[in-house]
């Protein structure tokens, strides 16, 4: 049975669609068999596509996440993932608030606990391509460690 990984952050239309993006196309390259997904845990971008720099950041580096559409984790989405993986410290203390056992940072894999900074606020395009890259680093080695079963 595929284990299951959502990936959380706070609007879900920047960092967490990069993420699904990623883990989904890597799962695809390395034959990793998990179910991916995203959300976040505000309700203000509902049923939106993920913005437009992490469209275009994304598809500059062959990943397509324009047909995503932003979800909420909410309380009734508490443990009925294998992994939940908070894109920062502040989405991580709102998934455990929301009753979430286990949250895992996803900067745990790679960067040194850092958080993934929110493109939202950026002024324009700058800072994406550093965003993505964090992300895909991260999500490689994150699922690279549930497939070797180190998690």
């Amino acid at each position: 049975m595929s284990k299951s990984i959502i990936f959380v952050c706070l609007g879900n239309i920047c960092r967490s669609p990069i993420a699904e993006g990623v883990a989904k196309k890597y799962c695809l390259e390395k034959g990793y068999d998990f179910k991916i997904s995203s959300a976040g845990t505000g309700s203000w971008h509902l049923g939106e596509a993920p913005c437009e720099n992490s469209i275009k950041v994304a598809m500059q580096n062959s990943v397509d996440i324009s047909k995503q559409r932003a979800v909420q984790f909410t309380q009734r989405d508490a443990n009925k993932h294998d992994y939940v993986i908070g894109l920062d410290s502040s989405n991580v203390q709102n998934i455990k608030k929301l009753g979430q056992l286990k949250v895992y940072k996803l900067g745990d894999f790679g960067f040194d606990g850092k958080d993934v900074p929110d493109p939202y606020f950026f002024d324009g395009f700058e800072g994406f391509d550093k965003v993505f890259n964090m992300i895909d680093i991260c999500v490689k080695n994150l699922l690279d460690d549930i497939n070797n079963n180190k998690l």
